[in-house]
C-alpha cells in the first residue's frame, strides 16, 4: 500500500496538540507524495495546514477506524502508536468507566480517586477458574492467571505492581492478594489469608504517609511471597522491604506529614493505657509538624489506630509487644522535641536543663539519662594510639539527633516485619509461591535527592527485566508457529544500568567518597564530571557545578548532589547505640543488635519456605562504619532481581490520570508521561516493530469472507483460502506471514482490510439499496399506471354521460329561453315606454326649476356683491387708518425719547434734586392733615351709631307691646276656627289609618306570597338533599367498596409478604441443611484424612462408631437408639428442651461420648456372653454324652436374654411414662381447666396410676422368675450327684419346661400389657393436643366473630331504623343456621370419634385373643409331642402389603435394596420400588407394635442413602434416583399416617394398610430434610453439568448462522476462540444436556412439581451466568450479541413448552437476560428513548445498565456508539431507585424448595418385587 493509499480524503489522523498532546483531524484534500503541506480540518470544522518535511516525509499518526476505539488490549489496535495508545485509554476511562485495560502482557491500571463496586466477593467468583482472554481486564484476572499458571506449569509466579505516588499500587496489591487468599485459602482452621491481608493495615501505619500527591503513599517497597502447598491452598507468606523513607521520621515537606503510626497514636493519647507514654495531640511534637497540617481529609486516624490494634493481635503479637512498640514510638516524638542549646563556645552545645522530653524519651526506652544527654552532645574519636571525646556544634548535635531517630524507626520497621514474617511462618512444605511487588515507579521533581536516584535505579532494572521477557514470550510465539525470527532494534538500557552499578560507576564513586576522611558533595559530583562526562546517558547541567544529570529509558532526570553521602553513610554513633543495647527493656536491646548476632540466629532458624533474606550477609564493621546505604540497596536488588527472573512475571502499571484527585478526570500529558516511564509505549512499539495483529485462520476466515470470491474459496483447507485472499489484497508479501494456526500482520493492515470490508460492505448496502428501491419504485409505477387507467377509464364514461346530458338540457333550455327572452323582452318595452314618459315629464320639469333656480342664483349674487364691496371698503379704511395711527405712534415714540434724553440730563442736576425734595415736604404735611380729618370724622360716626341704637331699642320695645295687646283681641276669634281643625284634623287621620289598612292588608298578601315562594325554595331544596343524599349514599358504597377492594389488596399484600417471609424462613432453613450436610461431608474427611497420615506423630482423634452424626434426624440426641437407653442422655434432653437438646453443641459432644462408651460395654458384655456360651458348650457334652443338651444350653441363654430385655424394657417405659406424666400435667396447667379437660386428665392420670401399679406387679413377678431360675440352677447342680442319670434329666427337663413356660408367659403378658398402656398413652396425649387445637381455634373463631359483630354494628348504625330491624333479624336468622350447622358437624365428628374408638377396641380386642392363643398354643404341642406329630395346615391368607423380615437380615436389606442397588436394576418396575419395599418392611413393624426395629430401619434407611449420596455425589442419575425414593417415601409415611388431611384421597384398601401403633412425624421431618439434601445435591450436580456449557451456549456460539462476526482480540486471546469451533458448545448441546437431565427425573418418577423447581433453578443459574458474563465481557456487548441471546431464549422457552415446564416460572427467572438483550438492541440516542428504557429494564439494576451501555460496542462501522450523555440521562431517570449496590447476579441463589404432597394410587397389595433384587428373604404378609 502505498501513502497515497492511505492519506486520502476522509482520512483521520493525529497531529500534535500543546494542550491535549494529540489531537484528531480530517484528511480534506487527497496528499500525493512530495507535497509539501496536509490540508486538515479539526473536529470542530477549523481548516489546518499541516506541514510535511520533504526530507524525512514524516506524516501524521493515522487513526485507528471507530470499530477498534476502547479495546480491552492495547495490540488490537491497527495502528500502535502513542495517541492511538493515549486515546484508546481515554475513551475507556472517560466514556466507559473502564479502569483497567491490556497492553499485552501489561494490564494497566487507572486510579479513579473512586470507590467502585467491581471487587466484591460475586466478581471474584465470576473471575475464579476463567482464562485471561476471557472476561474484561481485571486485577482479579491477572491474580487468576498467576494462580493458574502456578497450578498448571508448577512454576512460581511474581506480579510486579508499579507506578508513581498515588497511582493505586498498594490498592492493586491488596486487591491481588484478596483474591489468592479468597481463591487459595487455607484448608487448615489456621487461617493464613486472614493473616496475611491483617499485614496490610500495619504495614500502612508504619509504612505509609501523605505526600503532595497521595494520602496514603507507600514510602517503601515490598515483596511479598505467598507460599502454596502442593493442593495450592495457602500455608504461609513471608515479606521483603525495601529502601524505606527514613528521612520522613524527621524532616517532612510542605502539605505532608510523617508517617501514619505517629498521629494514630497521638490520636489515641487519652487512652488509660497511654498514659505512661506521655503524649498530648500531634500539633505539639517537633517531627509531626514539619509538614504543616496534622489531619487528612476523611480520615479517622483515632480509628485506623484500632484497625492497626485489632490486626497486631491477629497476627499473634501480644498485648505486652504491642505495647513496648509504641513505647519506642512515643520515644522518638519525644526525642524530636528535646531541645540542643548553643553555649558559650561556638563549637560546644548542651541539652536545655530539666527538659522533660529527654526524660520521658530514657523512661520509655529504659536507658540511663545520663549518659544519653552526655552522649547526645559529645562524639568519641579513635586514632591508632589513643581516644578522644570531643564536643559537637549545636547543628552537629541536631543531626546526630535527627540521625538517632531514623535509625529507632528503621530498626523498628525491620523488627515488626521480621515479627509479621513469624507470624505467616509455617512448617509445612512449601510447593510452590506467588510474590507480589508493590514497588515505587519512575519519580522525577523538581529537586531530585538520593531516595529519587535510587528508585529510578531499581526501575531501570525491571524495565530491563521486562524488555526482556517480552522479547522472550514473542520469540516463544513466533517459534511455536514456525515464523522466521527477526531481531528487533530496541532501546536496550544496559548502558544505563552499567553507569549507575558498574564498576567506578556512580554508586561506586558515591562508596569510595564516603570511606575517604574528608569526603564531600562537592568533590564526588566533580569525580562524577571527570568520570562519565564521556557517556552518553551522563549529563553535566550548564548553570550548576552540584547536579548531574542521568537519561533513563523514560526521561532526563536531573539529581541534586547535597546529601548524597550523609545519606549514603546513614552515620550513627556508637555510643549512642550502645546505651540504647543497654536498656532495662529486651525489645529495645534487641532491636540495637549486631549484625553478626542476629544473622547467626537466622541462620539458626531454618524455614522451610525458600526465602532469602533482604540483607546478604556481610563482614563485621570496623568501628561505627558499616555498608553504606546504595550497597545494601544493590544487593537487596539484585538478590529481587534473582527472584523474578526465576518466576513467571506478570505486570500491572499503575497511572496516575490527574494531579489534583477529580474522580474520572483525565489529563493526558500526565498520562503521557507516566505511560513512557513505565514502559508501556515501549511495548506498543517493540510489539508495533514486528507482527502485533495475530489472528487464527477460523477467525480470520469470518471475520474476511465477504472479501473472498467463490472460486477462491477452498471450505476444507481454510489456511490457503486465507493465503489466496491474502495474495490478492495485501500485495506486499512482507506485511504478512503465515504461522501453523495464526495469521500474523504488519501494523496497520487490520486497519487497511477492515477499510475493505467496510467498502466491501458499504458497496454491497448500495447496491441493495438501489436495488430495492428500484424495485421499490416499478411497483409503484405499475400500482399507478393501473390505478390512472382504471381512473380514466371512469372519467372518460362519467364525461360521455354528462355530455349527453349537457345536449339534452342544452335543447331544452333554448326552447326556455326563447319564451322566456319573449316574455322578457316585452316586459322591457313596456317598462321602456312607461319610463320614457317618466323621464320627459321629469325632464321638462327640471328644466322650468333649473331656470328659476338661475334666476334666484343671479339675484342672491347681487346681494353679495353689494356687501362684499361694502366690507372691502370699509377694510381699506381701517388698513389706511391704522397706518396712520402707526406712523403717529412712532412719531410721537421719537419725540418722547427725545423728551426723556433731555428729563434725565435735568434729573442729574442740584436743581432738580431742590425741587424734588421741596414737593416732597409738601406732600407729607398734605397727608398729615387728612389724617387728623378722618380721625375726626371716625368720632362723629360713633356718637351718631350710638344714639341711632339706643331709639332702635326704644321702638322694639313699644312693638312688642302692641303685639301682645293683639294676640289678646284675636284670641277669642280663633276659638271656632280650631274647633274646625280638630275634625279635619281627625279626618286626616281616618283617611291615614285606612291608608295603613291597606298598606298591611298589601303587606300580608305580600308576606304570603314571599311565604309561599319561600316553601316552594325549601321544597327544592329538600329534593336537592335528597339528590345529595342519594349522591352521598352512592360515594360511600363507592368508597366502601374502595376501602373493601384496598383491604383485599392490603390482604393480599400481606399474604404475598407472608409467603415471602415463609420462603425466606424455608430458604434459610434450607441452607442450614445444607451447612449442616456440608459440616458433616466435612467431618467425613476429616476423618478420611486422619486415617491417611495415621503414621505422623503427634495427637490422633478416635473417630466415633456409629455416631449420631451419621443420622440424618434434626434432633439426634433423642431419635438416636443407642443415646435414648442412657439415663444421662434423657436427663440432659429433660433438662435442656427439646430444641436445646437439639442445638447445644456441649450435651451433643457428651451424647457422643456416652454413645461410644455404650457401644464398647454392648461389645464387651456380646464378648462374655460368647466366651460363657461356648464354655457351656464346652461342658456340656462331658457331661452328658449319651443325651443331646444344645437345647438346654439355647433355652437358658434365651431365658437370660429375655430377663435383661425384660428389665431394660421397663425400665426404659418407667422412664417414658414419667416423661409424659410431666407433659401432661404441665399441659393441663397452661390450658384454661375445663370440665371436659378435668375428666380427660383424671382418667389419664387414673390410667397412669394403674399403669404403674401394674408395673410393679410385673416387675415382681421378674424377680419371682429370676429366683426360680436362680432355684432350678441350683437344683441342677445338686441333681448333678445322683446316679440315674435319665431319670434326673427327665425330672430336671420336666421342670425347665415349667418354668420356662412360665416365663415365656410372664414376658408375654408384661410385654402386651406395656404396649396396651403405651397406645393408650399415645392416643390420650394425642387426643389432649387436639383439644388444646380446638379451644385455640375456638378462641380464634370467637374474635372473628367479634370482628364481625363490630363491623355488623358499625353498618346498622348508620342504617335507618326499619331497615336497621330487617338487617337484624336476618343477621340473627344466619346465626342460628350457622350454630345449627356447628352442632350437626359436631354430632358427625363424635359419631366418627365413637366408631374410631370402638374400631381401636376391636383392635385390642384381637391382639388379646392373639396373645392369649399363643400363650396357650405352645403347651398343647409339647404335650402332644411325646406322644405323636400332628400336622397344621395353614389357611391362605390374604396378602395385606406388608413384608416381613427378621432382625438379623435388616443388613441384608439395606445393602440389596440401598447400597449395592442400581437404577437400571428397577428401571422397568414401578417408579420408587424401594420406597414401597422400605414401607412394606415398616408397615410390619408397625403391625407387630416393634418401635426398635422401626427405628433400626428407618436409621439404616437413612444412612444408607446418604452414604450412596456420598460416594457418587457427582453422578446425577443416582442423585435423582434416590431423591425420587426419598420423596415417595415420605409420601407413604403420609398417606398411611392416618391423619384426614392426607388420607382425603385414598380408597378403601389403602386406608386399611395405614399405620396403626406409631406416630412417625418426626422421622417425616428428617425424611423431609434428606429430601431437601438430595435435592440441593441434585441440583449442584446439574449445575456442574451445565456451567461449561452456558457461555459458550448462550453468547458465543452463531446460534444464527452469519449474524455475529468476530473482532480483532489482540494478544490476549479468547480461550473459546478454537480453530475450527467445533470443540465449542452450541445451544443444541445445551437443550441435549437439559434433555437428558429431564428424562433422567422422569424415568425415576420425580414429583413434577420438583422436576419443576429444579429447572427453575438451573434456568436462573442460565441467566446469572450469561448476564455476570455479558457484563464482564465487552466483546459481546453488541447489537448482534442481543439478536443471539434472544434467539437462544426463544429455543429454551419453546423447549419448556415443550416438556409442559412452562408453570415451573423458569422463564420468569430470564427476564434479567431477555431486558439486557432488549438493552442491547433498543434505540439509544434520545430522551425518550432514555425513559422507555427505564420503563423496559426493570429487572436490571441501575449498575447493570449502566454497566452494559458503557460496555456497548458496534461490530460493524455503521453502529453507533452510546454516548456519554444519554448514559447520564439514564443515571438521572434511575438515580430514585433503592437498590443495593450489586453489579453481578448471585448464581449460587438458591430458591427454597417445596415437596408438596402427592399420594400414590397404587394399592401396597399389588407391588411385585422382582427376583433381579435378591430380596427372597422377605415374607409377604
Amino acid at each position: 500500500m502505498s501513502v497515497s493509499e492511505l492519506y486520502t480524503k476522509y482520512t483521520k489522523v493525529w497531529i500534535p496538540d500543546p494542550e491535549d498532546v494529540w489531537k484528531s483531524a480530517e484528511i480534506v484534500q487527497n496528499y500525493k507524495e512530495g507535497d509539501e503541506i496536509l490540508h486538515l480540518k479539526l473536529e470542530d470544522e477549523m481548516p489546518v495546514e499541516h506541514p510535511v518535511n520533504s526530507k524525512t516525509n514524516q506524516l501524521p499518526f493515522l487513526r485507528n477506524p471507530d470499530i477498534l476505539v476502547g479495546e480491552n488490549d492495547l495490540t488490537a489496535l491497527s495502528y500502535l502508536h502513542e495517541p492511538a495508545v493515549l486515546h484508546n485509554l481515554k475513551v475507556r476511562f472517560l466514556e466507559s468507566n473502564a479502569i483497567y485495560t491490556y497492553c499485552g502482557i501489561v494490564l494497566v491500571a487507572i486510579n479513579p480517586y473512586e470507590q467502585l463496586q467491581i471487587y466484591g466477593e460475586d466478581v471474584i467468583q465470576a473471575y475464579s477458574g476463567q482464562n485471561m482472554g476471557d472476561m474484561d481486564p481485571h486485577i482479579f484476572a491477572v491474580a487468576e492467571e498467576a494462580y493458574k499458571q502456578m497450578a498448571r506449569d508448577e512454576k512460581n509466579q511474581s506480579i510486579i505492581v508499579s507506578g508513581e505516588s498515588g497511582a493505586g499500587k498498594t490498592v492493586s496489591a491488596k486487591y491481588a492478594m484478596r483474591y489468592f487468599a479468597t481463591v487459595g485459602g487455607s484448608a487448615s482452621e489456621t487461617n493464613v489469608e486472614e493473616k496475611v491481608l491483617a499485614s496490610s493495615p500495619i504495614m500502612e501505619a508504619i509504612g505509609n504517609a501523605k505526600t503532595t500527591r497521595n494520602d496514603n503513599s507507600s514510602r517503601f517497597g515490598k515483596y511479598i511471597q505467598i507460599g502454596f502447598d502442593r493442593r495450592y491452598y495457602i500455608i504461609g507468606a513471608n515479606m521483603r522491604t525495601y529502601l524505606l523513607e527514613k528521612s520522613r521520621v524527621v524532616f517532612q515537606a510542605e502539605d505532608e506529614r510523617n508517617y501514619h503510626i505517629f498521629y494514630q497514636l497521638c490520636a489515641s493519647a487519652d487512652r488509660p493505657e497511654f498514659k505512661e507514654l506521655c503524649l498530648s495531640s500531634a500539633e505539639n511534637y517537633f517531627y509531626t509538624t514539619r509538614g504543616g497540617g496534622i489531619l487528612i481529609d476523611g480520615v479517622d486516624d483515632a480509628e485506623d489506630f484500632n484497625r492497626t490494634c485489632k490486626a497486631f493481635t491477629l497476627l499473634g503479637v501480644k498485648e505486652a509487644h504491642q505495647m513496648k512498640i509504641y513505647r519506642v514510638i512515643a520515644s522518638i516524638l519525644h526525642l524530636g522535641n528535646v531541645e540542643i542549646v548553643s553555649e558559650r563556645d561556638v563549637d560546644t552545645c548542651g541539652i536545655a536543663k530539666e527538659d522533660e522530653h529527654l526524660n520521658y524519651f530514657c523512661n520509655l526506652l529504659g536507658v540511663e539519662h545520663d549518659q544519653m544527654e552526655n552522649w547526645l552532645c559529645h562524639r568519641k574519636l579513635i586514632t591508632t594510639s589513643e581516644t578522644f571525646i570531643k564536643t559537637m556544634a549545636k547543628q552537629q548535635a541536631i543531626n546526630a539527633k535527627n540521625a538517632l531517630a531514623k535509625h529507632i524507626y528503621a530498626q523498628l520497621f525491620n523488627w515488626i516485619v521480621e515479627q509479621i514474617n513469624k507470624a505467616l511462618y509455617t512448617t509445612s512444605k512449601q510447593h510452590s509461591f506467588i510474590g507480589v511487588l508493590d514497588i515505587y515507579g519512575f519519580e522525577t521533581f523538581e529537586i531530585n535527592s538520593f531516595e529519587q536516584f535510587c528508585i529510578n535505579y531499581a526501575n531501570e532494572k525491571l524495565q530491563q527485566q521486562f524488555n526482556l521477557h517480552v522479547f522472550k514470550l514473542e520469540q516463544e510465539e513466533y517459534m511455536k508457529e514456525q515464523i522466521p525470527w527477526t531481531l528487533i532494534d530496541f532501546s536496550d538500557n544496559q548502558p544505563c544500568i552499567d553507569l549507575i552499578e558498574a564498576k567506578l560507576g556512580i554508586l561506586d564513586l558515591l562508596d569510595e567518597e564516603c570511606r575517604m576522611p574528608k569526603g564531600t558533595d562537592q568533590s564526588w559530583a566533580q569525580k562524577l564530571y571527570d568520570r562519565h562526562s564521556s557517556s552518553c546517558h551522563f549529563q553535566k547541567p550548564r548553570m550548576s557545578n552540584m547536579a548531574y544529570v542521568v537519561i533513563h529509558f523514560a526521561d532526563k532526570v536531573e539529581y541534586q548532589c547535597d546529601g548524597f553521602l550523609e545519606k549514603n553513610r546513614d552515620t550513627v554513633y556508637q555510643e549512642q547505640i550502645n546505651i540504647l543495647k543497654a536498656s532495662k527493656y529486651q525489645l529495645v536491646a534487641d532491636l540495637f543488635q549486631d549484625e553478626d548476632s542476629s544473622a547467626s540466629i537466622a541462620k539458626g532458624k531454618k524455614s522451610k519456605i525458600n526465602v532469602r533474606p533482604l540483607k546478604p550477609a556481610m563482614k563485621a564493621s570496623n568501628k561505627e562504619h558499616k555498608k553504606t546505604v546504595g550497597h545494601q540497596f544493590r544487593n537487596s536488588l539484585h538478590l529481587l532481581m534473582e527472584t523474578l527472573n526465576s518466576t513467571t512475571p506478570h505486570y500491572v502499571r499503575c497511572i496516575k490520570p490527574n494531579d489534583d484527585k477529580f474522580a474520572f478526570s483525565f489529563d493526558p500529558a500526565r498520562a503521557v508521561q507516566q505511560l513512557r516511564a513505565c514502559g508501556v509505549l515501549e511495548t506498543i512499539r517493540i510489539s508495533a516493530a514486528g507482527y502485533p495483529s495475530r489472528w487464527t485462520y477460523h477467525e480470520f476466515f469470518n471475520r474476511y469472507r465477504v472479501l473472498m470470491t467463490k472460486k477462491n474459496i477452498i471450505l476444507n483447507d481454510k489456511k490457503e483460502t486465507c493465503r489466496r485472499l491474502l495474495d490478492i489484497v495485501i500485495k506486499d508479501p512482507d506485511k504478512f506471514q503465515f504461522g501453523k494456526t495464526k495469521i500474523f500482520f504488519r501494523a496497520g493492515q487490520v486497519a487497511y482490510l477492515e477499510k475493505l470490508r467496510a467498502d466491501k460492505f458499504r458497496a454491497a448496502c448500495m447496491m441493495i439499496q438501489k436495488t430495492v428501491r428500484g424495485w421499490l419504485q416499478r411497483v409503484k409505477y405499475r400500482r399507478l399506471k393501473k390505478a390512472t387507467i382504471t381512473l380514466q377509464r371512469y372519467v372518460r364514461g362519467y364525461q360521455a354521460r354528462r355530455l349527453a346530458d349537457f345536449l339534452r338540457k342544452t335543447r331544452a333550455a333554448i326552447i326556455l329561453q326563447k319564451q322566456c327572452r319573449m316574455l322578457a323582452a316585452r316586459h322591457q318595452y313596456l317598462k321602456f315606454r312607461s319610463a320614457a314618459i317618466t323621464i320627459q315629464a321629469c325632464a321638462r320639469g327640471m328644466f322650468v326649476r333649473k331656470v328659476y333656480h338661475e334666476l334666484l342664483l343671479q339675484h342672491k349674487a347681487t346681494v353679495i356683491q353689494k356687501n362684499l364691496r361694502g366690507w372691502m371698503a370699509r377694510k381699506r379704511f381701517c388698513r389706511i387708518r391704522n397706518t396712520v395711527i402707526y406712523l403717529q405712534c412712532c412719531f410721537r415714540r421719537m419725540k418722547a425719547r427725545r423728551e426723556l434724553k433731555t428729563l434725565k440730563i435735568e434729573a442729574k442736576s442740584v436743581e432738580h434734586y431742590k425741587k424734588l425734595t421741596s414737593g416732597m415736604e409738601n406732600k407729607v404735611v398734605q397727608l398729615q392733615r387728612k389724617v387728623d380729618d378722618q380721625n375726626k370724622e371716625y368720632k362723629a360716626v360713633a356718637e351718631q351709631m350710638t344714639s341711632i341704637t339706643a331709639a332702635q331699642a326704644t321702638e322694639i320695645n313699644k312693638l312688642h307691646k302692641e303685639l301682645d295687646r293683639c294676640r289678646e283681641h284675636q284670641g277669642e276669634e280663633n276659638r271656632a276656627t280650631s274647633l274646625q281643625e280638630e275634625i279635619d284634623e281627625l279626618r286626616k287621620e281616618l283617611e291615614k289609618s285606612q291608608k295603613q289598612h291597606k298598606i298591611l292588608e298589601d303587606t300580608s298578601t305580600r308576606e304570603k306570597a314571599e311565604l309561599q315562594q319561600h316553601v316552594l325554595e325549601l321544597e327544592k331544596e329538600n329534593t336537592l338533599l335528597k339528590h345529595e343524599k342519594e349522591e352521598l349514599n352512592q360515594r360511600i358504597k363507592s368508597e366502601s367498596n374502595n376501602v373493601a377492594e384496598k383491604f383485599s389488596e392490603k390482604i393480599a399484600k400481606e399474604n404475598e409478604q407472608s409467603k415471602k417471609e415463609i420462603d425466606e424462613e424455608r430458604s434459610r432453613y434450607q441452607n442450614l441443611l445444607k451447612e449442616y450436610s456440608r459440616l458433616e461431608q466435612r467431618y467425613d474427611n476429616l476423618r478420611e484424612e486422619m486415617t491417611l497420615v495415621k503414621q505422623t506423630p503427634g495427637h490422633r482423634r478416635n473417630p466415633s462408631n456409629q455416631s449420631s452424626l451419621e443420622s440424618d434426624s434434626n434432633y439426634p440426641s433423642i431419635s438416636t437408639s443407642e443415646i435414648g437407653d442412657t439415663e444421662d442422655a434423657i436427663q440432659l434432653v429433660e433438662e435442656a428442651g427439646l430444641e436445646n437438646a437439639a442445638m447445644d453443641m456441649t450435651i451433643f459432644l457428651k451424647l457422643q461420648k456416652r454413645v461410644r462408651e455404650l457401644e464398647q460395654e454392648r461389645k464387651s458384655l456380646r464378648a462374655e456372653l460368647e466366651q460363657k456360651e461356648a464354655l457351656e458348650t464346652k461342658k456340656m457334652p462331658n457331661e452328658y454324652n449319651s443325651i443331646p443338651d444344645n437345647d438346654q444350653a439355647a433355652e437358658m441363654a434365651y431365658d437370660s436374654l429375655k430377663r435383661h430385655e425384660l428389665e431394660s424394657e421397663i425400665k426404659k417405659l418407667k422412664n417414658e411414662l414419667n416423661e409424659l406424666r410431666k407433659a401432661i400435667a404441665e399441659k393441663a396447667t397452661m390450658d384454661d381447666p375445663t370440665n371436659e379437660s378435668e375428666n380427660t386428665y383424671n382418667i389419664l392420670l387414673h390410667q397412669l396410676k394403674e399403669a404403674n401399679e401394674e408395673l410393679e406387679v410385673r416387675k415382681e413377678e421378674v424377680l419371682m422368675l429370676r429366683t426360680q431360675i436362680v432355684k432350678a440352677a441350683q437344683q441342677k447342680e445338686e441333681a448333678k450327684s445322683t446316679d440315674n442319670v435319665t431319670e434326673k434329666y427327665e425330672w430336671k427337663k420336666s421342670d425347665e419346661n415349667t418354668d420356662n413356660d412360665d416365663a415365656i408367659e410372664a414376658y408375654n403378658g408384661v410385654c402386651e400389657t406395656n404396649r396396651l398402656l403405651e397406645a393408650q398413652l399415645q392416643a390420650q396425649i394425642k387426643q389432649h393436643e387436639e383439644e388444646v387445637e380446638r379451644m385455640r381455634a375456638q378462641i380464634e373463631a370467637i374474635k372473628e366473630e367479634m370482628e364481625k359483630q363490630q363491623q355488623i354494628l358499625t353498618h346498622t348504625l348508620q342504617m335507618s331504623p326499619d331497615a336497621r330491624i330487617e338487617y337484624n333479624v336476618q343477621q340473627e336468622i344466619t346465626r342460628l343456621t350457622n350454630e345449627n350447622l356447628d352442632l350437626k358437624e359436631l354430632v358427625e365428628k363424635q359419631e366418627k370419634n365413637e366408631k374410631k374408638l370402638k374400631k381401636q377396641l376391636k383392635i385390642h380386642m384381637k391382639k388379646v385373643q392373639e396373645l392369649e392363643a399363643r400363650s396357650t398354643v405352645p403347651k398343647e404341642p409339647r404335650r402332644e409331642q411325646l406322644t405323636r406329630q400332628v400336622t397344621v395346615q395353614r389357611k391362605e391368607k390374604e396378602f395385606q402389603g406388608m413384608l416381613e423380615y427378621i432382625k438379623e437380615d435388616e443388613t441384608l436389606l439395606i445393602r440389596n435394596l440401598i447400597t449395592d442397588l442400581k437404577p437400571q436394576a428397577v428401571s422397568a418396575t414401578v417408579p420408587g420400588l424401594p420406597a414401597y419395599i422400605l414401607f412394606m418392611c415398616l408397615r410390619h413393624a408397625d403391625y407387630i407394635n416393634d418401635d426398635q426395629k422401626v427405628h433400626s430401619l428407618l436409621t439404616g434407611t437413612i444412612n444408607g442413602v446418604k452414604k450412596v449420596l456420598k460416594k457418587h455425589n457427582d453422578d446425577f442419575e443416582i442423585t435423582s434416583f434416590w431423591l425420587s425414593n426419598s420423596c415417595r417415601l415420605l409420601h407413604c409415611l403420609k398417606q398411611y399416617s392416618g391423619d384426614e388431611d392426607f388420607t382425603k384421597q385414598n380408597n378403601t384398601r389403602q386406608n386399611e394398610h395405614s399405620l396403626k401403633n406409631f406416630d412417625l412425624t418426626e422421622y417425616r421431618q428428617v425424611l423431609s430434610d434428606l429430601s431437601i439434601q438430595i435435592y440441593q445435591q441434585l441440583v449442584k450436580v446439574a449445575e456442574g453439568l451445565l456451567q461449561p456449557m452456558i457461555v459458550s451456549a448462550m453468547l458465543e456460539n452463531e446460534s444464527i448462522q452469519g449474524l455475529s462476526s468476530v473482532k480483532p482480540m489482540g494478544y490476549r486471546k479468547r480461550s473459546s476462540s478454537r480453530l475450527d469451533g467445533d470443540d465449542s458448545y452450541s445451544l443444541e448441546a445445551l437443550l441435549r444436556q437439559l434433555n437428558i437431565l429431564n428424562n433422567t427425573m422422569c424415568e425415576h418418577g420425580l414429583d413434577p412439581e420438583i422436576i419443576q423447581q429444579v429447572f427453575r433453578q438451573l434456568f436462573y443459574v442460565i441467566n446469572a451466568v450469561t448476564l455476570n458474563n455479558l457484563l464482564l465481557r465487552k466483546d459481546v456487548c453488541s447489537w448482534s450479541t442481543g439478536m443471539q441471546i434472544r434467539y437462544n431464549i426463544s429455543q429454551l422457552e419453546e423447549w419448556l413448552r415443550g416438556k409442559n415446564l412452562k408453570q415451573s416460572g423458569a422463564v420468569k427467572t430470564m427476564e434479567p437476560l431477555i431486558q439486557a438483550a432488549q438493552l442491547l438492541q433498543v434505540k439509544k440516542k434520545t430522551t425518550d428513548d432514555a425513559a422507555a428504557i427505564c420503563l423496559m429494564c426493570k429487572a436490571l439494576s441501575t449498575q447493570q445498565i449502566v454497566k452494559i451501555l458503557n460496555l456497548y460496542t458496534p461490530v460493524n462501522e455503521f453502529e453507533e456508539r452510546v454516548t456519554v450523555s444519554f448514559i447520564r440521562h439514564i443515571q438521572s431517570f434511575l438515580q430514585d431507585r433503592n437498590e443495593p449496590p450489586q453489579l453481578l447476579m448471585d448464581f449460587k441463589h438458591t430458591f427454597p424448595v417445596m415437596f408438596p404432597f402427592n399420594p400414590s394410587a397404587l394399592n401396597l397389595d399389588t407391588i411385585h418385587i422382582p427376583a433381579n433384587l435378591n430380596l427372597t428373604f422377605l415374607i409377604r404378609v
